[in-house]
């Protein structure tokens, strides 16, 4: 088991216990996240999440872990090379998109299948309704769990970790329903065809047998 999520496993508790309180694309696909009341102990938990800068840096528990994520790495950047043909950007944006994904114990494929309809892989992608960046951040989110820059969101790093320490948050706040906490991060929670092209998405980047 990798060790490159050690900040989810600290704040699931924090999460679950503060959730159970709260009383409440292609790029023409990203949606409108809603601002929601929340607990004071899931926005500290979320601010936490965003608030680490350091490089990513995937550690592993042993040879045969870093082999399948050598492999990993490996087909999913023959997959983007025409998406991100400069072949330093898309190495590094693959380390950070599994790390920051792992760091909140997501899948990285459902990760870059949700980048893939939101913002097709472009950085600076900009929303009708102002969503930010490769996962599509609000930038009203900047004010809630940062520090208020919202330029800082057309950063590879900042904006990856804030879209899944959302999404987390979402299908924590979901019970585990993927198709709801989907639709929530894309302001259209009970609607099919978000989730729908999340999901189809998804299951083009998950990996071949190695």
């Amino acid at each position: 088991m990798t060790r490159a999520v050690p900040a989810a496993r600290a704040l699931a508790p924090l999460l679950a216990l503060a959730l159970a309180g709260v009383l409440l694309c292609a790029p023409a696909r990203a949606g409108n996240q809603k601002e929601e009341a929340l607990a004071d102990a899931v926005r500290l938990a979320l601010s936490n999440a965003i608030r680490d800068a350091s490089p990513p840096r995937p550690a592993f528990a042993n040879q045969a872990e870093r082999l399948r994520y050598q492999g990993w790495l490996t087909q999913m950047s023959q997959r983007l090379q025409r998406k991100l043909p400069d072949r330093q950007v898309r190495e590094e944006f693959l380390a950070t998109a599994w790390y920051e994904a792992k760091r909140a114990g997501l899948d990285p494929a459902m990760v870059l299948g949700l980048i893939q309809v939101e913002s097709a892989y472009r950085k600076y992608a900009v929303s009708m309704v102002g969503a930010r960046g490769y996962m599509q951040v609000m930038p009203f989110w900047t004010n809630v769990i940062g520090d208020r820059d919202r330029r800082a969101l057309f950063d590879m790093q900042t904006n990856l970790r804030y879209g899944c320490a959302i999404l987390r948050m979402y299908i924590d706040m979901e019970a585990g329903n993927l198709f709801l906490a989907l639709g929530r991060y894309n302001g259209s929670r009970g609607r099919p065809e978000y989730p729908n092209a999340v999901l189809a998405a998804w299951n083009n980047w998950k990996i071949k047998a190695l």
